[in-house]
C-alpha cells in the first residue's frame, strides 16, 4: 500500500454508517448510570474521529475494559483485566469511570482520520468530562477516583500501544475466478455517498492488517479460523450463488418489502447495533455500575475480537463478493451460475473479501454474551435503527433471532453469500464463549 491514503480513501467508505450512529436510536436507558452514558458517548466520539465500525470497535473494547478495571480496582467484585491495583479508599466511582473514558478515547484516537476530525472528537470527550465531574461533589473521593481511572486507563493504553492497529500490510488482489477484487458500488451508491470517486465502489482492499492484530480475549486471531468456503463448482456454493442473486440486486422483485426493510435496518454499523441492544437489554435489569461495566467490557471485546478473527479468515481465503462473482458467473467452471454482467448489488459493498460476513461474526459474539450475561436467549427487545437508515423499528422475541435476521440482511442486501453469514455466527459465537468464560469472572478471594 502507498502510505496511508489508500486505508484513509477505503475508511471513507463506510463514513455514512457512522455520523450521528448513536445519538437517534441510541439514548441512554431508563436504568442508566455513568457506563451506559458514556457508552453512547464513546460511540460518538470514534465516529467524530473518523473510525468505522470495524476501528471503532477496538477503541470502544479498550475504553470498557479500562472502566471495568478501575471500578474493579474501588471494589474488587471481578477479576481485572490488566490493571490490576486497589484504589485508595472511598474513590468514587462516577469520577473513575469518566477518567478511564476521556484517556483511553482520547488515546484511542491517533491512526486514524484527520486532525480535524479529531479536534471534534477531542471536544465532544472533554465537554462530557466535565459535565460528568460537574456532578460530583469536589474533593477527595473525586480525585482519587479520577487517578483511579486514568491509572487503569493508563495501563491499558501501555497494553494496546504496539497491537498493529496502524502496522502496513502487504495485499495483492487476486484475478482468478473466486478471488477477491475491488467492486463497484450500484448507481446511484445506496446508501448516498458524497464523493463521487468513493460512491463508484472499486476501492483498494480496506484494513488488511487487522488480522495480524493482538487480539483482546483470543490467543492468536487464528484461534478460531474457519475452514475454506465451498468451492465454486460445489452445491452450497450454486445455492447461495443463485439466492444473493436472486434477493440481493438493485432491482429485485423477489425481494420481499420485509427483507427490503431487514436489509435497510441491520445495515448500521455492528458496532453501534449491538451495543445499543446491550442497553435496551439491560435496561430491563437492575443492574449496577460494576455489572454494566463487566457486560459492555465482555460485549465490547468479544465484537473487536469478532472483527480480527474475521479479517484473519477473510484475508487467507479472499473469497470474491457477490457483485464480481455474478458479474463474472459465467467464467466460474460452473454451468449452474448463469452470470449477469450488468447485476448491481442492492447496497453498496465494504471493499473486503466476502468469507466471513463480520458483521455476522460480531452479531454470533455479542448474542451469546448476552445470553451467557443474562442467563437466558430469551430476552425480547424493540430497536430503532439509526443512521444511514435511520427510524426502523423492529422487535425481537431473542437474541438468537435477532442473530440469524442480522446475518439474513447481508444476503438481502447482495453484499454476502448465505455460507458467509453462517459461518460468520458459528465463528462469533465461538469467540462470544470464551470471552464469557474465561475473562472477568467474579472475584474470589
Amino acid at each position: 500500500m502507498d502510505g496511508h491514503r489508500p486505508l484513509f480513501t477505503a475508511l471513507a467508505l463506510f463514513a455514512v454508517t457512522l455520523c450521528g450512529s448513536t445519538s437517534i436510536a441510541g439514548l441512554a436507558p431508563a436504568h442508566a448510570d455513568e457506563v451506559t452514558d458514556w457508552n453512547v458517548i464513546a460511540l460518538e466520539v470514534l465516529a467524530l474521529g473518523g473510525q468505522n465500525p470495524v476501528v471503532a470497535t477496538r477503541g470502544v473494547a479498550m475504553a470498557h475494559l479500562a472502566v471495568h478495571d478501575a471500578l474493579n480496582a474501588i471494589d474488587r467484585r471481578y477479576e481485572p483485566y490488566v490493571y490490576d491495583a486497589r484504589s485508595e479508599p472511598g474513590a468514587a466511582p462516577a469520577a473513575a469511570v469518566a477518567a478511564a473514558m476521556r484517556v483511553v478515547l482520547i488515546g484511542a484516537l491517533p491512526g486514524f482520520g484527520t486532525p480535524e476530525q479529531h479536534a471534534k472528537a477531542k471536544e465532544r470527550v472533554e465537554a462530557a468530562y466535565v459535565a460528568a465531574l460537574a456532578k460530583i461533589p469536589e474533593g477527595r473521593a473525586r480525585q482519587d477516583g479520577i487517578a483511579a481511572g486514568q491509572a487503569a486507563a493508563s495501563a491499558m493504553l501501555t497494553l494496546r500501544k504496539a497491537d498493529g492497529a496502524i502496522a502496513q500490510v502487504a495485499y495483492t488482489p487476486g484475478t482468478q475466478p473466486g478471488q477477491w477484487r475491488p467492486h463497484p458500488n450500484p448507481v446511484p451508491a445506496n446508501p448516498p455517498i458524497a464523493d463521487a470517486n468513493l460512491a463508484a465502489g472499486n476501492q483498494p482492499s480496506m484494513l488488511p492488517q487487522w488480522g495480524h492484530m493482538t487480539p483482546f480475549i483470543m490467543r492468536a486471531p487464528w484461534q478460531f479460523r474457519l475452514r475454506p468456503p465451498p468451492a465454486l463448482t460445489s452445491e452450497i456454493y450454486t445455492r447461495d450463488y443463485n439466492e444473493v442473486k436472486r434477493l440481493g440486486g438493485k432491482q429485485s422483485p423477489a425481494r420481499t418489502a420485509a427483507q427490503t426493510e431487514i436489509a435497510r435496518f441491520w445495515y448500521e454499523g455492528s458496532v453501534q447495533g449491538w451495543n445499543r441492544i446491550a442497553r435496551l437489554v439491560a435496561a430491563q435489569r437492575s443492574l449496577d455500575r460494576w455489572e454494566h461495566a463487566r457486560l459492555f467490557a465482555l460485549l465490547n471485546a468479544a465484537m473487536a475480537d469478532g472483527y480480527i478473527a474475521g479479517a484473519d479468515t477473510r484475508y487467507l481465503y479472499n473469497f470474491w463478493r457477490p457483485v464480481t462473482a455474478i458479474r463474472a458467473g459465467d467464467a466460474d467452471g460452473n454451468d449452474a451460475t448463469a452470470g449477469d454482467p450488468t447485476w448491481e448489488t442492492f447496497m453498496n459493498t465494504p471493499s473486503l473479501p466476502d468469507y466471513p460476513s463480520t458483521h455476522s461474526v460480531l452479531g454470533g459474539a455479542a448474542a451469546v454474551v448476552m445470553s451467557r450475561f443474562f442467563g437466558t436467549d430469551q430476552l425480547s427487545f424493540t430497536m430503532t435503527s439509526g443512521p444511514p437508515f435511520a427510524g426502523i423499528t423492529r422487535s425481537f422475541k431473542s437474541l438468537s433471532e435477532a442473530q440469524e435476521e442480522n446475518g439474513d440482511s447481508r444476503v438481502y442486501s447482495g453484499i454476502h453469500f448465505r455460507n458467509s453469514a453462517v459461518a460468520g455466527i458459528l465463528q462469533g459465537e465461538q469467540i462470544g464463549r470464551q470471552a464469557f468464560a474465561q475473562y472477568l469472572q467474579p472475584y474470589r478471594p
